[in-house]
């Protein structure tokens, strides 16, 4: 074997006793190279892009949404209801929710937005990140000295609106319409005095969600004598397990109780990037297929310039199997040492990406404002050792050819 290493990397080098590879080497050793640092690459921001949604979407929402079906889609004995989830093995914590459609007016400018109404009296642990923060004090949802209910605004929201705490703000719920006395339509509306911004690094959600005090909501939607609620939601000690938390909900709630959990009210998006990861994944590892052919070029050359040599080599003992290794041992070479680089490469631009935030995109057209990246081992592995399998498999056919030539035919060769 060690014979065979030697006349393979001396088959490498330039013909006429150069020390360094040959110039076809060179672009067969960078094509597997360039091939696998735009795969770790790629990979690694559509990875980081999935974790980065993830992260801030669970902490905006619940991992579990307990809802009742009904046609106001309102929950009304939810009390009961909330003891039963609470007791429940897996269930960290439980909180009651309302959620509406509202309309911030202020002077001639008006704003759809999402209104949450966060509960500020229950026990234990908050549902989401953003409760947790409220009910720390590190957004404050307190009294105002104006008497009007708090509000906290999305940080987008309140860019756009130009608002500051202390700010006042119309806002109109379009769920209980009442007929006025002349045949037309009112909307309940409210004033709410701004307490804060909040920022989730969701363009979405921080240009169209609002927070407020459950009662005040409540109060809102004409919903305080009837004691209802949108729903429940539940934090789990392990969100990616939060499916089959929620199919055990809506087994023991029964109907008319739902249970959705955040992976579920989340599939199409998640889905289209788990789709766009494979697509990428596979169209870029087209670039490692492509190197291999040059892999397989580079052999087929070496043989054909080497045939004489073969030849002398076979007629002074060298068998077909060492001649096979010889070839197997080139192309190898040049996969191992082109993924070893490609992956250090990708590896530090990885690094470089995730560190600097070099490149920044517009959040109004990605939901993030800057280029995620994640790069897990499971992925570089495999991206390593399905390099080097297409660097081996481009090495069969050359090797085959090259054990399989005469001796005397190949001595004669011109």
């Amino acid at each position: 074997m060690r014979l065979a290493w030697d006349v393979a990397r001396r088959y490498l080098a330039p013909r006429r006793g150069g020390r360094f590879l040959s110039f076809i080497t060179w672009v067969s050793l960078g094509g597997v190279t360039v091939g696998v640092t735009a795969l770790i690459v790629v990979i690694a921001v559509m990875t980081g892009a999935q974790k980065d949604f993830q992260e801030k979407i669970l902490e905006a929402n619940p991992h579990v949404l307990v809802l009742e079906y009904s046609n106001s889609l309102r929950m009304g004995d939810w009390r009961s209801v909330l003891d039963r989830i609470r007791a429940m093995s897996g269930v960290v914590s439980a909180t009651p929710f309302v959620l509406t459609k509202v309309v911030l007016v202020l002077g001639d400018y008006s704003q759809a937005a999402d209104l949450y109404g966060v509960d500020m009296e229950s026990l234990g642990e908050s549902a989401t990140g953003i409760e947790e923060r409220i009910r720390t004090g590190a957004l404050s949802l307190e009294d105002t000295e104006s008497g009007l209910p708090p509000l906290l605004v999305g940080s987008r929201m309140a860019d756009r609106m130009l608002l500051f705490p202390g700010d006042t703000l119309l806002v109109a719920s379009f769920e209980n319409i009442r007929r006025d006395p002349f045949g037309g339509f009112t909307p309940a509306m409210r004033q709410f005095q701004v307490t804060g911004t909040f920022s989730t690094g969701l363009y979405d959600y921080d240009l169209s969600n609002l927070y407020a005090r459950l009662g005040d909501v409540q109060d809102l939607l004409q919903l305080v004598e009837s004691d209802q609620i949108s729903g429940i939601g539940v934090r789990t000690d392990q969100p990616w397990k939060a499916t089959e938390l929620a199919e055990r909900m809506r087994q023991e709630l029964g109907y008319p109780y739902d249970a959705q959990s955040w992976a579920v009210t989340n599939s199409a998006l998640f889905a289209a990037l788990k789709l766009e990861k494979l697509a990428m994944g596979l169209i870029l590892f087209l670039i490692v297929v492509v190197a291999a052919f040059n892999i397989v070029s580079t052999l087929v050359m070496v043989v054909v310039d080497r045939t004489r040599e073969i030849g002398i080599l076979k007629s002074m003992g060298m068998t077909n199997r060492r001649i096979l290794h010889i070839f197997m041992f080139q192309g190898v070479w040049i996969g191992v040492i082109g993924t070893t680089v490609g992956t250090v490469l990708g590896s530090f631009l990885c690094w470089l990406l995730d560190t600097y935030e070099i490149i920044r995109i517009p959040p109004d057209v990605y939901f993030i404002d800057r280029l995620p990246v994640s790069l897990q081992p499971l992925d570089v592995v495999l991206i390593f050792f399905a390099s080097i399998a297409v660097a081996f498999a481009a090495t069969i056919y050359p090797a085959l050819q090259a054990s399989r030539l005469e001796p005397v035919e190949a001595i004669r060769h011109d």
